[in-house]
């Protein structure tokens, strides 16, 4: 038998340790724990605040397009605007253009708009144009006289510092004109304008390789020679439009007109000679107008204008589609 004081110093009959009890821990093994964790609260506070922002974001989303409901369906209401008797107002300012205020589109929807309250008792054009598109004026010609005989209401042009080109093809479908004694008015022509680069490019010995289908298809492209017949159809194409807005201006200003060998020459002319020439009917303003000819001084702005909430949620919704699109094609693998 062995002595019980050897195997108490004997380590090999030392009782086993336990072999889940974890090592004990060092200074540099207790800083890196610490340090994870840590890292790993920050990561936790990181992705709280992320979302914060993300709900926050989808907040104040929501509450813009809850302001652009309202000012639509609001004060853009008929019901909203006064129905005492007022002279309503649509102003059509700038080039005349689809993508501009002054599109078609704007200016008739105003012009509804306007005509269509009870309290109205006239509507004035107030225009300050250089002109535009001929088409987008003459859609704007056409509807003033369906609305007119529609209402039978008067409707007024008044010219504040100019009433060119479009612009004077729209002015001339109204009762009456009015014009300041400097404005600019007039300017019945059509242009189509351009650039050729083809003897310079000689010059500079610079090939023109563009390849079409169709022996006109290149017109107009200022890096080829234009022929004959292609300025002959430009011409002619050119000469019907202003035809056109000819016989608009004829049917609009009637007998008043005074008409001269130049009046269709798209020179323009100051409103005091306009009124000489029969384009205008009378000096005035807009003030002026509504209190001494509608007889009705308070006046109504009715021109629709895109405001800065409607053109963030335009942005937005551009930014949306481009974000799904790109993202339709990350996940169908279409580049």
């Amino acid at each position: 038998m062995q002595d019980p004081q050897d195997v108490q110093s004997n380590p090999a009959h030392s009782e086993p340790r336990d072999a889940a009890a974890a090592p004990p821990t060092t200074p540099d093994e207790g800083w890196a724990r610490q340090t994870l964790t840590q890292l790993a609260f920050a990561t936790l506070n990181e992705q709280k605040t992320a979302r914060r922002w993300k709900v926050g974001l989808r907040v104040a989303w929501l509450v813009l397009f809850a302001v652009v409901f309202w000012q639509a369906f609001s004060l853009n209401s008929p019901t909203n605007h006064p129905s005492l008797p007022h002279t309503a107002m649509v102003s059509i300012v700038g080039e005349i253009g689809s993508e501009t205020e002054a599109s078609a589109e704007n200016v008739m929807s105003s012009m509804r708009l306007a005509l269509e309250d009870p309290g109205s008792q006239a509507l004035v054009l107030l225009i300050n144009s250089p002109g535009g598109s001929p088409v987008q004026a003459g859609l704007i010609n056409d509807e003033i006289v369906r609305l007119r005989a529609l209402h039978n209401k008067p409707i007024y042009a008044v010219v504040e510092e100019s009433c060119a080109s479009a612009a004077y093809y729209i002015a001339a479908a109204a009762d009456k004109i009015y014009v300041d004694k400097a404005s600019i008015v007039g300017s019945i022509g059509v242009l189509m304008d351009g650039f050729g680069f083809t003897g310079l490019m000689e010059k500079l010995g610079v090939e023109r390789r563009l390849m079409t289908a169709g022996a006109n298809k290149g017109f107009l492209d200022p890096f080829s020679p234009q022929t004959e017949a292609q300025r002959k159809h430009g011409q002619a194409m050119l000469d019907q439009i202003h035809s056109q807005f000819i016989e608009v201006v004829k049917k609009g200003r009637g007998d008043r007109l005074k008409e001269t060998p130049e009046m269709f020459s798209g020179l323009f002319w100051s409103g005091q000679q306009a009124v000489d020439l029969g384009l205008a009917d009378s000096l005035g303003s807009l003030d002026g107008v509504a209190r001494e000819v509608v007889k009705a001084p308070d006046v109504i702005d009715y021109t629709q204008r895109e405001n800065v909430a409607e053109r963030l949620v335009k942005r937005f919704g551009a930014a949306v589609g481009e974000g799904t699109v790109r993202a339709l094609r990350n996940s169908t693998g279409l580049r």
